[in-house]
């Protein structure tokens, strides 16, 4: 009987455990926001590119 009560206080996992879950949880959150976000900033960061790659192949204004 003693067992069971000491196993039933015992709280030496408990806290890895709720580390576990919240690493997770953000993992999740993090894969859904670059699942919603992905495309999008894949086009800002072309749009990027594409405008460092044109400084060089206009000329400067009034040149």
């Amino acid at each position: 009987m003693n067992w069971f009560k000491r196993l039933w206080k015992e709280e030496d996992g408990q806290a890895m455990t709720e580390y576990g879950l919240l690493v997770g949880l953000i993992a999740i959150a993090v894969i859904a926001v670059l699942v919603f976000l992905g495309p999008a900033l894949a086009d800002l960061f072309q749009q990027i590119l594409d405008e460092i790659n044109n400084i060089g192949a206009t000329p400067p204004p009034g040149g």
